[in-house]
């Protein structure tokens, strides 16, 4: 099958918009990775992960408070992934590489493969966004998310049971998901196989084993089978929800398009401008979301220059909106999280009749 290719026979807006960005960055002599600023953050945000964790199973407190850490536990798993897996996976944590990868494995530590994510997020998430076979983030079991998706009876329900199926995303991701790529050596059914090196497939089941014994043999023996498994499916219904609605929001709303290919497999825009069209940032005033997110927020900064940290993104946002404006292109943004939120749930339920 031909390579999805972009149209770039006019590439005068993207031309412009890297020549100020780069413009920004020298003439403030500032590196485009995140370095101290994102370092202190990783700090916090593991020393939150480590006390919560030793709390519940060393102190074990009152049920009431226990529910609360587990809650806590969950959407700081949440925030682990944001803030310093996503910037690591994207080289964008620091100049140093070897550090980039080694914090990259901060997925591993909660379950998932880095190895599958690169592959699923980075080439094909960021190359094709919203496009029907290619994007394998908007193909979500039981969800109908744009109208080149079959519709079928159950989509008629979507509207009641989406937050639900997004909970259980990131358990059915750890303890399902992964083994489908694994055995099948593809991101989905239909796609190509790809290079699975024996090196990966070591480091899988060394992740899958490690994972098992930190959150399921330790908590067990200290807790009981019956505590943990509440306490593991708080911790992963919390971070599960997190991680769906943050991408939802951003890419599956109603002013957002879904790409449609020809016979050629050519996308009629040039790939910057198919990114702003599909791509929506959401509450960028709110200082906290955007901590707590790593600017995952901003997401159409971070499509358009992925190989830049969220540290940055408040800041290049204005040459972005600027640029669009001289060159007359539509800039997808909702000054609120409701406001996105409220848009995404309309694309459920125009998708669950139509």
């Amino acid at each position: 099958m031909k390579t999805i290719k972009f149209n770039n026979t006019n590439t005068h807006f993207s031309k412009a918009l890297k020549e100020k960005i780069n413009h920004y960055f020298k003439s403030n002599n500032l590196q485009k990775t995140g370095e101290s600023k994102i370092l202190w953050k990783a700090i916090i945000l593991f020393a939150v992960f480590l006390t919560t964790y030793l709390i519940l199973l060393v102190v074990q407190p009152h049920w009431a408070i226990s529910v609360v850490l587990c809650l806590l536990l969950g959407v700081n798993f949440a925030a682990i992934g944001f803030n310093i897996m996503h910037d690591a996976g994207h080289d964008t944590f620091s100049k140093n590489k070897k550090l980039n990868t080694a914090l990259s494995y901060s997925l591993n530590l909660m379950g998932a493969i880095i190895f599958f994510w690169k592959q699923k997020h980075n080439i094909a998430h960021h190359t094709f966004t919203n496009i029907e076979g290619e994007d394998h983030d908007i193909d979500v079991k039981f969800m109908r998310l744009h109208a080149e998706q079959e519709v079928k009876k159950h989509h008629k329900y979507q509207p009641y049971y989406f937050l639900a199926l997004y909970s259980v995303s990131y358990l059915a991701w750890i303890f399902y998901q992964d083994y489908e790529k694994y055995f099948r050596s593809a991101m989905g059914k239909n796609n190509q196989l790809f290079h699975f090196p024996l090196r990966e497939k070591v480091i899988f089941w060394i992740t899958k084993a490690v994972h098992a014994t930190v959150f399921i043999v330790i908590p067990i023996l200290a807790v009981g089978w019956v505590s943990w498994l509440v306490g593991l499916l708080i911790a992963g219904l919390a971070c599960g929800l997190c991680l769906a609605v943050v991408f939802q929001l951003a890419h599956v709303v109603s002013e957002t398009n879904f790409s449609v290919v020809d016979d050629e497999r050519r996308v009629e825009d040039e790939w910057m401008i198919h990114q702003l069209n599909s791509t929506a940032n959401f509450a960028t005033k709110n200082k906290f979301l955007t901590w707590i997110l790593g600017g995952l927020n901003y997401q159409v900064e971070h499509h358009l220059f992925p190989k830049i940290s969220h540290i940055h993104y408040p800041k290049i946002n204005s040459i972005v909106k600027q640029t669009c404006k001289e060159f007359n292109i539509t800039y997808i943004e909702f000054n609120t999280f409701g406001k996105a939120f409220q848009s995404h749930v309309n694309v459920i339920q125009k998708m669950a009749i139509n």
